[in-house]
């Protein structure tokens, strides 16, 4: 556990030092993912990792601000504005201050759990090493939209595995959270990891398969890059299928960009 509450801060530290290098105008850039902000990401970080805090701390404190968290969203709110309206009187840099320690906070409390320690989480219960994971890629996702507004390239870890997991792992919750049958053949998923060892998943005889980099899988099941726009080798059953409508994260459906629309022209 401390070594992936470790993976967790680093990835935290990563997106805070690329955020401290922001400028006023770059704090306000809108990205592709919904027209977000830098600021706007950070805020969604916050907001859930201060939740997230509740969860892992005082779990009755978790549920009573689930309850009115629920309240909002049938009215019709979107988190994304209760987020700004929680943090709107901070501007960029200010935010930062408030989101990095907070963060370090629930990364250090995490690390004192039991990997299988059940935690309270908006849906299902999750152990205590899959809500770090989730809460790893979450901070990868929205730190890609930062990364790809100011149009930098990220250098790519080993952190990666744990995303890919979750992605792979979620094979079957792509098709069912569109109300589709899930396939009776799961592909068999080969990575290149950043410091070109191969990753695996699965049975190597199996008739389907998925293989790339890392880094660009990731890209895909976190719903940041459209299929089109990687370099993945796949077969064209189940695993054309999946990569198609992949989702490594909960709430409804959703779908990937469209091709084209995240191929960023990196400035470095």
């Amino acid at each position: 556990m401390n070594q992936t509450s470790q993976d967790l801060r680093d990835e935290y530290k990563q997106l805070a030092d690329l955020c401290r290098t922001l400028t006023p105008e770059q704090w306000q850039l809108k990205s592709e993912f919904y027209n977000w902000t830098p600021w706007d990401e950070i805020a969604h970080l916050c907001f859930f990792d201060a939740t997230g805090l509740l969860a892992v701390t005082d779990a009755e404190a978790f549920a009573q601000d689930t309850a009115a968290l629920n309240t909002q969203l049938r009215k019709g709110r979107e988190i994304s504005a209760i987020a700004r309206q929680k943090y709107n009187h901070l501007d960029g840099p200010a935010l930062l201050a408030a989101w990095e320690p907070l963060s370090n906070q629930l990364a250090d409390a995490l690390a004192a759990l039991d990997p299988k320690a059940r935690l309270p989480w908006y849906g299902p219960t999750m152990s205590a090493r899959s809500f770090a994971t989730a809460r790893l890629m979450e901070t990868w996702a929205h730190g890609q939209d930062v990364w790809d507004v100011v149009a930098r390239r990220r250098p790519a870890t080993a952190r990666l595995k744990h995303i890919a997991h979750i992605g792979v792992t979620t094979f079957g919750w792509s098709f069912v959270v569109r109300k589709l049958p899930v396939p009776t053949v799961v592909p068999y998923v080969e990575l290149t990891a950043p410091d070109g060892s191969v990753w695996t998943w699965g049975d190597a005889k199996s008739s389907e398969f998925v293989r790339g980099t890392a880094e660009e899988f990731c890209l895909l099941v976190t719903q940041r890059r459209n299929l089109a726009d990687t370099a993945l080798r796949y077969s064209e059953g189940s695993a054309h299928q999946w990569l198609t409508t992949a989702q490594c994260f909960a709430g409804p459906s959703a779908d990937a960009p469209a091709a084209g629309l995240r191929k960023v022209v990196y400035a470095d």
